[in-house]
């Protein structure tokens, strides 16, 4: 997908560790990968779980939906690396822009208020000189004005406008797997703050790497929200958020990474994010199957240290002194 600008780096913190919405309510316990499996047994599970990617993806692909899908985004003009910086600088969180009359012309409009994105043009105009020998010549000067464009995630779609149909759904389940409170405990640990707040437009979630900030959609459900931290804290383990240069200029492959972590660690907890995941990695991966094999070891080592923390924190919550002092090593 020739998606313009993605993952994020935003706003302003507050406070420290937990959330503008406190994370501290639990739908339940902590949910590990499922315990009384053997090493080999949780990472075969894993290979099939990225394995089913591929096939998923292959499978949208051929759906009428995928088709309507790739009209809307060829829609969108690929910018230079400096305008995708420019845009990235000012909206962390943008994944398609255009301008207002270009939003217009596909069914959607700019919401009033919102602040537009600054980028650059580019055009020619042809001038008229005189020569040293008094003839006039002509010649066509560059010119870059400046331009304003706005994110899809500032618009709302025009009423009685057809428009293609979302490749994604979002998930809708009330259980987090005690997910949201044990990621985000890790993260705070390492130096990183997580925040609950409403996020405007169709982003779930972002992660500021200067302010070591990751922001979840308030509004999510709670199941939704759990594979976003996933997809965040996959984001941070894998270095995503070291270079923002080179997240710009390799932003394909590295959502796809991370939400292929994301889609496999919730399969090892036991909930099925393919609804969103398989939808949003088609998108970024261009619907490659390739590139997404191409992906399978750093994604696997990542899902495997996030199904880590998940399971050391069971193990703790679990662990019964009276049990330690009646073992045969106590």
């Amino acid at each position: 997908m020739n998606t313009n600008t993605q993952n994020s780096n935003t706003e302003n913190t507050s406070t420290r560790s937990t959330n503008t919405r406190s994370t501290s309510t639990r739908s339940g316990t902590t949910t590990a990968p499922k315990s009384g499996r053997t090493i080999e047994e949780k990472k075969a599970q894993a290979e099939a779980l990225h394995d089913s990617i591929s096939t998923q993806v292959e499978d949208l692909r051929n759906t009428k939906q995928w088709t309507e899908f790739l009209k809307f985004a060829t829609a969108f003009h690929t910018y230079s690396l400096n305008n995708l910086l420019l845009i990235l600088s000012q909206r962390p969180e943008a994944t398609q822009v255009a301008g207002f009359r270009k939003w217009q012309g596909l069914g959607r409009q700019v919401r009033t208020g919102e602040k537009s994105i600054k980028i650059f043009g580019y055009s020619t105009k042809k001038v008229t000189e005189e020569d040293e020998n008094g003839d006039s010549q002509e010649r066509q000067v560059a010119r870059s004005p400046i331009l304003s464009v706005f994110d899809i995630g500032q618009t709302d779609p025009v009423e009685g406008v057809e428009v293609p149909g979302s490749i994604t759904a979002q998930l809708t389940g009330a259980d987090d797997f005690g997910i949201i409170d044990t990621l985000s405990a890790h993260l705070v640990e390492n130096g990183w703050m997580v925040e609950q707040r409403s996020i405007p437009g169709n982003k779930n979630g972002h992660t500021n790497p200067e302010q070591k900030l990751i922001v979840l959609d308030a509004d999510l459900s709670r199941e939704h929200m759990a594979k976003t931290l996933i997809h965040e804290t996959a984001h941070v383990l894998l270095g995503h958020t070291e270079n923002m240069t080179d997240y710009t200029l390799h932003r394909g492959v590295m959502e796809t990474e991370a939400e292929s972590v994301a889609y496999i660690v919730a399969g090892l907890v036991g909930f099925d994010t393919s609804a969103y995941s398989i939808g949003y990695i088609a998108g970024w991966a261009d619907a490659d199957t390739a590139l997404i094999k191409s992906t399978a070891g750093r994604v696997l080592y990542t899902a495997h240290q996030i199904a880590g923390i998940l399971t050391s924190s069971t193990e703790k919550d679990n662990d019964d002194p009276d049990e330690r002092l009646n073992s045969d090593d106590a």
